[in-house]
């Protein structure tokens, strides 16, 4: 054991000589001083050793370890005055600088601001609200009931027995109409949750949620409203339907469907050759909704919508694969 002691040390001193930057002489360091290092290995050996080695041999390699510390110690000090003496003249600063990259915007940043951007330019505000959220508010608020298999462990991330990750951005609309009388125009961009996760879909998304609540509102302003935002998205081109659906905090409810981007209708394997794509749920207010918060529902109507942004993304860009937006390719960001 002291012959390799001494051998370590040896070969450390002699490759510390044609070491010549910095970065090669902490390297070194590490590699023969660090906690994996060659000589720290050799110390936790001696344990093992008979009783009688043990005292000379660790004697020994911490005479080594300790003259070894103090050749990195003045290579490193000598490596630093070397700089700082280093005259002037030896840069040119001639020479042209090194670029700097530049930053892009996160494609679903992107779109999720210009969606904003639509809906800011029809009236709407926007507005945001806890990712953790309370039941009431994510679920009983929004007339789901505690039998709803939304609520279920498989799709929703409890944190407790009364606090989520929330499902969906809609308690912001609650927490909103508890706050103001109407009339109400928001949208409610953020993080929503949910135990599921393929090509389609991720246990993090983005959605943009809609409430717009005051007198004489009907479904023919939805239609209008959501029109408008579809031909600014993608183009006036793109022609829209409403087919009827379910949600528990909607009635009449509707899932809203868009031409198909890519084929314009013929139909191909992105529209599964129906010439339609889905791309939001809506419908208007249930009148429960409205009793839990105190609105009166025989003065006021209202409708909400809501919308997976990388949904948006990836028809607005043709991206098939979801989980590209969170891999951090260059390749694939820089193209945005």
């Amino acid at each position: 054991m002291k012959e390799e002691v001494k051998k370590v040390e040896q070969e450390a001193l002699n490759a510390l000589k044609e070491v010549s930057d910095l970065a090669g002489i902490r390297a070194l360091k590490s590699r023969f001083l660090g906690r994996n290092g060659i000589l720290t290995g050799l110390l936790r050996k001696i344990s093992r050793l008979p009783p009688e080695e043990r005292p000379e041999t660790g004697r020994l390699a911490n005479e080594v370890k300790k003259r070894l510390e103090q050749a990195f110690g003045k290579a490193l000090q000598a490596f630093e005055a070397g700089r700082e003496e280093t005259p002037a003249d030896v840069l040119d600063v001639t020479l042209p600088g090194r670029p700097l990259a530049m930053g892009r915007v996160h494609p679903i940043t992107q779109v999720s601001h210009t969606i904003c951007q639509i809906f800011q330019r029809l009236g709407f505000e926007i507005v945001e609200g806890p990712d953790v959220e309370l039941d009431y508010y994510n679920f009983e608020a929004l007339n789901i009931p505690r039998d709803h298999p939304a609520r279920d462990m498989q799709d929703t991330f409890y944190i407790s027995e009364n606090t989520v990750l929330r499902t969906h951005t809609s308690p912001i609309q609650v927490r909103v109409m508890e706050s103001q009388p109407p009339p109400v125009r928001i949208i409610a961009p953020g993080k929503a949750y949910r135990v599921d996760s393929d090509v389609s879909h991720t246990p993090m998304f983005h959605q943009v949620e809609g409430l717009m609540v005051q007198e004489n509102i009907s479904f023919g302003d939805l239609k209008g409203i959501l029109t408008t935002f579809v031909h600014q998205i993608f183009d006036e081109e793109t022609s829209l339907r409403f087919r009827p659906s379910f949600f528990p905090f909607t009635e009449p409810s509707a899932e809203v469907d868009i031409l198909c981007v890519i084929c314009r209708g013929k139909g191909c394997r992105v529209c599964s050759h129906t010439g339609w794509l889905e791309v939001l749920g809506a419908g208007m207010v249930h009148p429960a909704v409205f009793e839990m918060i105190g609105y009166d529902t025989d003065r006021y109507t209202g409708f909400a919508f809501g919308m997976g942004i990388e949904r948006i993304a990836m028809l607005k860009y043709g991206i098939e694969d979801i989980r590209k937006f969170y891999e951090n390719d260059l390749r694939f960001l820089e193209q945005f």
